[in-house]
């Protein structure tokens, strides 16, 4: 017998390094041969010939469980072993030995947890019985010691089995640990799987009772040994007999199978030789098969790599080709109006041209490409031509238009004719270059420098011309008289009613200056950011006027002039992002509309001129315009409105400091009385100027009012310095006509009323120092004899002042007798003083009552000193003198 590869060394080393790593031993080792049966079908040759396969049993040691597995092994291309499959030995359900294999050497290994249970299992085929028992039997003791359960053994004889274990066992045995060597442990394992007890395994319960049911039928003879002997002896000579009998009677038969076996065996070998040559032949056509199809693939490969080239050198071809009409229209087509389209398409094509041959858009392979920079450096001289000579007619075209409108007289004002510029037909002819100039920007930005200071110096020849013309003609037909300069000076005359002429018109007029040029300069701004492709927003939102004050004169719709200039470039949500592109176009509305300032200014100084206080409300009107300017784009034109304000409140500065100037004049006067001039002229100015404000001019005017009022004090008490005598005489009478003159302003006009109350101060302490004077005057030595004994009251005590010097009661009578006697006289004469050098004589009445109230007071406070420090003296009442002076 062949030695069996269970006991091949060389193979379990084979094994134990192919599944090296996963910490499994090798317990057993053996060459199969794997074929796949199928139910019910015919086999086909190739599919289901059998392949050379090795099993494998491996354990795993994990603490106190081990796992167990069969491992299928197969050889590779270079003769070495390698895992194909694993499988648990713990899901192992059934080991059948099929019956179709008369030698008893093909089984079947049926797992419970594979997923198609459709698919028939593997059969394994061993070379004779001895390896497929090893095998078995090497399974079912590691199921039943190692994981504590059989499979269902199904096609073999159990005690055959245990028989064949217990004759084999001992050889393989010492076999395998003579050959093996693996110490102790292994040889344990081994002798282990191999030793199997009949009556402990292969002998059921069932079994048993069977065997003592069958040897009950022979209850006859049992009890008595020696007949029961001698019947065995005779049943067993006659089953001798019988063998003998049939053996000699079946050898011719078996003669006959001999030689049927030997012919079949003849037959096998020849077959077996034929096979070994039709394999031969077969791997030989394997090999060619195998080389035809990579030829094949390769050639296939090329094939489609070919057609794959061919179709993208067409698309670059397609790209590069430039198409005969785009090329003669862009070196040498005409810009007439007719031949824009063709222009704009020529354009077009040409930034899709050079767009494609950028890298984002062109592979960048092919980038470097010969043939793709000679088309490119092609594509750079077509757009250079075309830009150069698009920019030279649209320079020449911008010029031509202006001039052409300059030229023509009756399209400025002209004398008894005032004209509003319309600009409705030069922005249509600007428009038909729109799309061209949008494309210019893409083919070459720096090619729009130029042109916008083309248009910008073409057009402000027109828009200054225009202004001049208009301001000259609006300046010409205004009719109003020149009031006089001079406001506040001492002089009177006609120019008192001259005042009261109405200059409404100039103001008016400035306005007109501003309600038709303000919005056209806006449009301006906003039709040229736009047309020369500035990304900025839109100056003037849709609907809307330009200062939000729709004016008789807006015949049309601003807005109307840059309808489809907005949808040519898809980019303007971008517009506002790019504060170089704003400062760029602020820069260019510098030179579109610079010097026409000169205009404005011209009419604001020919409004002053003739009425200066027209400088508020042209304030307010440009205050109300500034703040309608609110875009970003139109950025001159807030520019030249803050200088319009700046000026016009120049010029206002300039009426206010010669007003002052005229106020400060008064002061050289070394001899002044009464009220001064300028303070009912103020009142009368002030009135005019609150009929003037407009809008946002009320700081104008406050800032006015308290330059005027300020100086107007100032000067007010400087005069009065110069006669002290009359000082304050002087100044009561001219506080008491500021407040008498502003009364009805000062009620709504709150920096009026701040000075009012100024000016009621400084009269009330003007009043007091001046009635204080003239009691004084009369009654000088009553009142410093109450004087002294107030000042000794802090030091002495009150008894001890008749004892002091000056202050007996001799010194008391003598001061009551030249000062109360003839007490009306003295009452009359400071009416009489009162009265003296008072130009202003409605105050009178009131000065009266102040000056009887503070006599009244202070004489109150002399009496009430006696009765304290003078008890038995007698003088007259408070009572007594209170009625004296009603009656006076």
């Amino acid at each position: 017998m062949a030695k069996s590869s269970a006991d091949d060394q060389e193979l379990r080393r084979a094994c134990e390094a192919a599944i090296e790593g996963t910490k499994q031993s090798v317990v057993m080792s053996i060459r199969v041969a794997k074929s796949r049966g199928m139910w019910g079908k015919t086999h086909k040759l190739g599919r289901d010939m059998a392949k050379p396969r090795v099993l494998a049993l491996s354990v795993k040691n994990k603490g106190q469980r081990t796992k167990a597995f069969l491992r299928v092994l197969k050889y590779s291309t270079g003769g070495v072993l390698e895992p194909a499959k694993l499988y648990k030995l713990k899901h192992l359900s059934k080991v059948e030995v099929l019956t179709s294999d008369p030698s008893g050497c093909t089984f079947t290994l049926g797992f419970d947890n594979l997923r198609s249970q459709s698919v028939a299992p593997p059969q394994w085929t061993m070379r004779n019985i001895d390896d497929r028992n090893r095998l078995l039997l090497c399974i079912l003791n590691i199921c039943k010691d190692a994981l504590e359960q059989l499979p269902k053994v199904v096609g073999i004889d159990v005690v055959e089995m245990a028989l064949w274990a217990k004759e084999n066992t001992p050889a393989i045995s010492s076999q395998k640990n003579q050959q093996e060597g693996e110490g102790p442990a292994a040889a344990t394992v081994t002798e282990r799987d191999l030793k199997v007890t009949v009556e402990k395994e292969l002998v059921s319960q069932a079994e048993e009772e069977d065997m003592e049911a069958l040897l009950g039928t022979y209850v006859m003879g049992i009890g008595e040994a020696e007949a029961f002997s001698e019947r065995l002896k005779r049943e067993l000579l006659a089953l001798e007999a019988a063998n003998v009998h049939a053996i000699l009677e079946s050898e011719p038969l078996i003669d006959e199978v001999l030689q049927g076996i030997e012919s079949a065996t003849n037959c096998v070998d020849d077959m077996d030789e034929w096979l070994s040559i039709f394999n031969v032949k077969l791997r030989h056509m394997r090999e060619d098969i195998e080389s035809i199809e990579t030829r094949n693939n390769k050639l296939e490969t090329q094939s489609v790599n070919n057609k794959a080239l061919i179709e993208e050198l067409d698309k670059l071809l397609k790209g590069l080709h430039v198409p005969t009409e785009y090329a003669t229209c862009l070196t040498g087509g005409s810009f007439d109006e007719a031949r824009m389209l063709q222009n704009i398409e020529a354009c077009e094509w040409l930034a899709g041209a050079l767009r494609s041959l950028e890298v984002p858009h062109l592979d960048p392979i092919y980038a470097n490409m010969r043939a793709v920079k000679e088309k490119r450096a092609e594509l750079e001289k077509l757009k250079a031509t075309f830009v150069r000579r698009a920019s030279e007619f649209l320079r020449n075209y911008f010029a031509s238009l202006v001039d052409f409108m300059i030229s023509d007289k009756s399209y400025f004002s002209q004398r008894g004719q005032l004209k509003r510029p319309d600009h409705a037909d030069l922005r249509y002819k600007c428009r038909t270059y729109a799309r061209l100039l949008q494309h210019l920007k893409t083919l070459d930005k720096n090619c729009l420098g130029p042109l916008r200071k083309a248009y910008c110096s073409s057009l402000n020849l027109l828009l200054r011309r225009e202004a001049r013309e208009f301001a000259n003609e609006l300046r010409a037909s205004t009719k109003a008289s020149k009031n006089p300069t001079v406001w506040l000076e001492a002089s009177t005359g006609s120019g008192q009613n001259m005042n009261a002429a109405d200059t409404s018109t100039v103001s008016d007029a400035y306005s007109k200056m501003l309600t038709i040029f303000i919005p056209l300069l806006v449009d301006e701004s906003s039709f040229f950011a736009h047309f020369m492709c500035f990304e900025v927003p839109a100056l003037v939102p849709p609907g809307g006027t330009a200062n939000g004050d729709k004016s008789e004169y807006d015949d049309d719709d601003p807005n109307d002039d840059d309808l489809g200039i907005m949808d040519i470039d898809d980019n303007d949500s971008k517009a506002g992002k790019q504060t170089g592109e704003l400062a760029a176009l602020n820069e260019s509305l510098q030179d579109l509309l610079d010097g026409i300032q000169e205009d404005f200014y011209a009419v604001v100084d020919w409004a002053y001129k003739i009425d200066p206080l027209r400088c508020i409300s042209m304030h307010g009107i440009t205050e109300r315009y500034l703040s309608g300017q609110k875009a970003d784009a139109a950025g001159f034109v807030r520019l030249l409105l803050g200088d319009l304000e700046s000026r016009v409140s120049m010029q206002f500065s300039r009426f206010v400091d010669e007003a002052c100037h005229q106020i400060e004049r008064n002061e050289r006067n070394v001899r002044q009385m009464g009220v001064l001039s300028y303070i009912p002229r103020f009142a009368t100015l002030a009135t005019r100027m609150e009929q003037y404000i407009q809008g946002q001019s009320r700081d104008l005017v406050d800032q006015a009012y308290t330059k005027f009022v300020s100086i107007m004090f100032v000067t007010l008490e400087k005069i009065a310095q110069t006669d002290p005598k009359y000082s304050d005489l002087f100044l009561l009478e001219n506080y008491a006509a500021f407040q008498n003159s502003l009364y009805d302003l000062a009620n709504v006009v709150p920096t009026l009323a701040k000075f009012y109350h100024q000016a009621s101060e400084a009269y009330e302490q003007a009043c007091t120092r001046h009635i204080s004077m003239i009691i004084y005057a009369q009654f000088e030595r009553l009142f410093q004899f109450a004087k002294k004994i107030e000042d000794l009251m802090y030091t002495i005590a009150p008894e001890e002042i008749p004892f002091q010097l000056g202050l007996s009661k001799v010194d008391l009578r003598k001061m009551l007798k030249y000062s109360l006697s003839g007490l009306d006289k003295s009452i009359s004469a400071m009416y009489k003083k009162l009265q003296k050098n008072m130009t202003s004589e409605e105050l009178l009445p009131s000065l009266w009552d102040k000056c009887k109230k503070e006599f009244l007071d202070k004489y109150e406070s002399f009496a009430q000193l006696v009765n304290k420090i003078y008890p038995t003296e007698t003088i007259p009442t408070v009572t007594e003198m209170r009625e004296l002076l009603a009656n006076m």
